[in-house]
């Protein structure tokens, strides 16, 4: 290991174990629920089953929730596995793969957290716009100023110092993924009812290349849609028993997005069909004032979600700061500055963005898949924990 990766494992373990152990499993299940639960991943699960019909579609998706319930608490089994903790991702992949664990999960979760606030910056500004034009129908902000409203307000949440600070916006958050999730419903279900029955059709549209490419694009937004790259980093938050509370806040999570996930997708593939648009607030017609609500709820949520996913990056030049001894003027000088570039780049990429469902396929495939899907089933084969027939069977799968 090179010297500059000690220096991070010191300022990683020196300064973590400091806020660590203040959080109870209610905190954690905000903090997982927050995380995975945003609208910008659920949204388009409706879509996702509409390219893979219903057979395949729901198999897809009850599979990846068990899939990724489980490697959740495989993670959070792995805290103390040698008996150190392992306070973020990248060290504990170091810890049982070494150097090339350690640079491996550090792309796929630098890649997994941007690509994440790309989507969710564009979903939010969608969300504004969508009020927006309710109140002023011919006005002339476009969907890219409310993606640099957003931006802007993301940039005050960054002050906060760390995932602990955010405990009561994600309670908040995970109020409004419950809020966002039961009005959608409910109002995807009204405007089922109103459509003629007759003329919904579930068949898979296009040639049989274009199928193919759907399925897998759907795959893609699935995996997307149970991404969670911070699970270590979440479970630093919390007391002791660390594991066991961590095991009560990933479940009690769960429990959350069966709740939303499943009946979102299933409802709005049963309203509109193969016609289902990508993000699904787009299909709903009627009443007007409760799309308003859902929109309201969705940028509330995803303003947590965000948060979260910023943390990584911020991290990793926490640690340069670190390493480099700066002194605590400069650092107070260099946060902001740092964030404010962070969010600039962000918000001019989302922007510049006009395939939304497409980018979620591709930072789902690319960035989720690996560490929520087939890193801990590997981890815990390394480590010669039990259960290898089934690790072997969703690493191989997925």
């Amino acid at each position: 290991m090179s010297e500059k990766h000690e220096e991070d494992q010191e300022f990683d373990v020196g300064s973590e174990d400091e806020a660590a152990g203040k959080g109870t499993w209610k905190h954690a299940a905000f903090h997982v629920a927050t995380t995975i639960a945003t609208p910008a991943a659920y949204a388009p699960l409706p879509f996702a089953l509409a390219s893979l019909g219903w057979p395949l579609g729901v198999s897809s998706l009850v599979t990846a929730t068990l899939a990724t319930w489980y490697s959740s608490l495989l993670i959070a089994s792995l805290w103390r596995w040698n008996g150190k903790k392992h306070v973020t991702y990248r060290l504990l992949a170091d810890s049982i793969f070494g150097f090339w664990g350690y640079w491996s999960i550090a792309f796929f979760q630098q890649v997994a957290s941007i690509g994440n606030n790309i989507a969710i910056q564009i979903a939010a500004g969608s969300s504004l716009k969508a009020v927006y034009k309710h109140y002023h129908k011919h006005g002339t902000l476009t969907l890219q100023h409310f993606i640099i409203f957003f931006g802007a307000f993301e940039l005050f949440l960054s002050q906060l110092p760390d995932i602990h600070s955010l405990r009561w916006v994600n309670g908040l958050c995970t109020l409004s993924t419950i809020g966002f999730a039961c009005t959608t419903i409910g109002v995807t279900i009204y405007n089922g009812k109103k459509i003629d029955r007759e003329s919904i059709s579930y068949s898979l549209r296009g040639s049989s290349s274009a199928k193919r490419f759907a399925a897998f694009n759907a795959l893609g937004a699935i995996a997307f849609s149970f991404g969670d790259a911070m699970l270590p980093e979440i479970q630093n938050t919390v007391r002791e028993p660390s594991v066991k509370n961590m095991y009560k806040g990933v479940s009690a999570a769960y429990s959350v997005i069966v709740l939303t996930y499943w009946q979102l997708a299933f409802t709005g593939y049963w309203a509109f069909g193969s016609q289902v648009q990508p993000y699904i607030v787009a299909s709903l017609t009627v009443p007007k004032w409760t799309i308003i609500m859902a929109n309201i709820f969705a940028v509330i949520q995803i303003s947590g979600c965000y948060q979260i996913y910023c943390r990584p990056t911020y991290a990793y030049f926490e640690e340069r700061l670190a390493s480099n001894r700066t002194s605590m003027l400069k650092n107070g000088l260099i946060r902001p500055i740092f964030t404010s570039i962070y969010i600039v780049v962000i918000t001019l990429v989302a922007s510049a963005m006009p395939f939304f469902v497409d980018f979620v396929s591709i930072c789902g495939a690319i960035g989720f898949t690996p560490l929520d899907f087939i890193f801990p089933v590997l981890a815990f084969l390394k480590v010669g924990i039990s259960m290898r027939i089934l690790n072997v069977g969703i690493a191989a799968w997925f």
